[in-house]
């Protein structure tokens, strides 16, 4: 039976997102999904800022909006009049510090091909009509004494033996290092770990949804339109991509007891003549009709020893201000650089407890938002004008998501307020050094790696003991160069020039351009900040932090220790890169 480094179970955005993550740090990965054919659902309908970052970093950004169309205004009715309209995204524009300033409109099936014509890039395909039925924790050597699947780590690693036996619904088996369940609020990975998943799901608050064509010219494309009346609700938002076809959502028909009804082509056909003023023949077609209850839920623990659950399986929660897809593909960034340092034999598996300890907070936090924007918009929807871009505030952005409170954040007394170590490490224009073309930051940060950005002159002898000693396993120095700063002489590949100030002033250090000082800021493969320090205090967190992530786990010793990683698997470090 081989063994495989990480099988993903599910292959939605946050399995896909993963299998795309891990396959480019060289990790044999296998991506398995029950359904027969790749799942079309009436689901998700974009990515937000962040996960647009998220995307752009795996390469697939550009494909994405091209594919999509940008938000579109709201048009909303009362009594098959507009009364209103409103466009929550009239005053943004993209800042130094944000490229993406708001979300796009994509329909997931087509995120889902563009991410799997991405992982097929990496020659790894899903394996549809596989279902998991079995999974049996085998400890290594490491572990034996740790006892089985506690989530504790106990120095197990990629390479010490331990491993998942996965047994399928039919067909041979399968055996993985590791496995993470991204399958969804129904989760089988979850069910056959006996991890509780509790919460509310409220039978009342219903929606019947489905992908329906309308007849050419029925209604403007450049419009999502919502009638919210005292006795239901419709609304259709055009599918990018088609040239018919909308996304319908509506209050379900309900029988004589007030129970909701089953969504039909007639039911949907109904609820356009009672609520619009289209007549119900011009609803030519409707497909992938599903039920949506308000279900809010989270997983006691996202880790189990050599299992993990991302996404949906993780957490479930109302779908105002659409963070549930958003919130998958973040948990899966957040997850994959760290199951890539572990398998690679840089870190030690305690790494892994990290993702619960930050995501879950997160998760947590965003069950309470969502509700909140849940209760906001059905308290708007009663007065008429009022309609879902009620649900739209900053926090949905997904920008301002930061663990200051994890162990992996290093503060240090003498670094500037902002970004803290955990926040999400700020965007900034700047150009190439060498040869003066117009670049972003995080174009920079872009790729699997660790990155140290030095400001200042002081910088300098951080940056090159940082590439000298870790750079094979992984991690990259760049110089942040003040645009009156001489760069005489100056060689480092891969330096950029903050000509503008945007990036001195996004990590506040608008004094770095003086002789003798700098700072040194340490940013995750996953954009946030892990340590910031003054480059004067010999940068010993630095080093002490890239030790952590890129030493041997569980030598603990000194810098030698990773250079004589390096020496011993240069294969490994190879592959991380």
């Amino acid at each position: 039976m081989g063994m495989t480094d990480v099988l993903i179970v599910g292959a939605g955005p946050t399995g896909l997102v993963l299998a795309c993550d891990l396959a480019r740090r060289g990790a044999a990965v296998r991506i398995v999904d029950r359904s027969p054919a790749p799942p079309r659902t009436s689901r998700a309908k974009g990515p937000n800022p962040r996960s647009l970052e998220i995307l752009d970093d795996l390469g697939v950004a550009e494909e994405v909006l091209a594919a999509g169309s940008a938000p579109l205004p709201m048009l909303k009715y009362r009594d098959r009049r507009p009364v209103a309209e409103a466009d929550p995204w009239a005053d943004c524009a993209p800042s130094p510090g944000a490229h993406y300033d708001r979300g796009w409109l994509i329909a997931q099936w087509r995120l889902e091909g563009i991410l799997r014509d991405r992982l097929a890039g990496y020659g790894v395909r899903v394996e549809l009509g596989r279902e998991v039925v079995g999974l049996a924790q085998n400890a290594g050597e490491a572990e034996a004494t740790g006892g089985e699947g506690d989530g504790e780590g106990h120095g197990e690693n990629g390479g010490d033996g331990g491993h998942v036996d996965v047994t399928y619904a039919d067909g041979p088996g399968g055996r993985a290092r590791y496995v993470v369940g991204c399958d969804g609020a129904h989760s089988s990975v979850r069910k056959l770990l006996g991890i509780g998943f509790e919460g509310t799901t409220d039978e009342d608050q219903v929606m019947v949804c489905g992908d329906v064509d309308l007849a050419e010219d029925a209604l403007d494309r450049t419009r999502w339109h919502q009638w919210f009346d005292e006795d239901g609700a419709v609304m259709l938002c055009p599918i990018p991509g088609t040239r018919t076809g909308w996304w319908f959502q509506a209050g379900p028909e309900r029988d004589g007891r007030g129970r909701p009804l089953a969504p039909t082509a007639a039911g949907f056909r109904r609820l356009l003549a009672r609520h619009t003023a289209l007549p119900g023949h011009e609803l030519t077609r409707a497909e992938l009709l599903s039920t949506y209850r308000v279900n809010v839920r989270m997983a006691d623990r996202f880790r189990a020893g050599r299992v993990l659950l991302a996404g949906d399986a993780a957490h479930v929660h109302a779908v105002a201000g659409g963070l549930g897809m958003n919130t998958g593909i973040q948990d899966a960034f957040n997850l994959g650089w760290k199951l890539g340092l572990v398998l690679a034999g840089h870190a030690d598996a305690k790494l892994l407890d990290t993702y619960e300890e930050e995501r879950l907070p997160v998760a947590a936090r965003t069950l309470d938002l969502t509700s909140e924007r849940l209760r906001a918009t059905l308290d708007a929807i009663r007065r008429p004008g009022g309609g879902l871009d009620a649900a739209i505030t900053a926090d949905t952005t997904g920008l301002g998501v930061g663990y200051r409170w994890s162990s992996l954040a290093t503060h240090h007394a003498g670094a500037p307020a902002t970004p803290a170590a955990g926040d999400r490490a700020p965007d900034a224009p700047c150009a190439d050094a060498a040869t003066g073309a117009r670049t972003r930051l995080h174009r920079v940060l872009a790729g699997p790696g660790t990155t140290v950005l030095g400001f200042g002159p002081g910088s300098a002898a951080v940056l090159r003991e940082a590439a000298e000693v870790f750079g094979d396993a992984g991690v990259r120095s760049c110089r942040v160069y003040a645009a009156h700063e001489d760069r005489a002489g100056a060689a480092e590949p891969g330096a950029v020039v903050d000509h503008a100030g945007h990036a001195a002033a996004a990590y506040g250090t608008g004094a770095s351009g003086r002789t003798g000082t700098g700072t040194v800021v340490v940013v995750r493969p996953d954009h946030h900040v892990g340590a910031v320090a003054p480059a004067d205090d010999d940068a010993r967190s630095v080093r002490e932090y890239l030790r952590r992530l890129h030493g041997t786990g569980g030598t603990g010793g000194t810098v030698r220790s990773a250079e004589r990683s390096a020496d011993r698997s240069p294969g490994t470090v190879d592959a991380a890169r």
